[in-house]
């Protein structure tokens, strides 16, 4: 199977937005906790677990169509 050049540029822009949206919703997720905000720790544990999650899969996503970009 290969993996043409348009698909190395949604991987790339995939990423993007996963990095965009997440960094955003965990700064937004620390202010709430700054100000004291009242929320069982679950909310706390399992946001910060998506938040890790899909920043890793927008590496995942980065590197593959990075990697497919590059290929001639």
């Amino acid at each position: 199977m290969t993996v043409g050049r348009k698909t190395g540029w949604f991987l790339v822009a995939v990423a993007a937005w996963n990095f965009l949206t997440w960094i955003m919703f965990a700064r937004n997720l620390y202010d709430a906790h700054a100000s004291g905000e009242d929320r069982p720790q679950g909310y706390w544990i399992a946001h910060s677990g998506l938040i890790a999650v899909n920043l890793c899969l927008g590496v995942v996503f980065a590197v593959l169509g990075l990697r497919t970009l590059r290929k001639p």
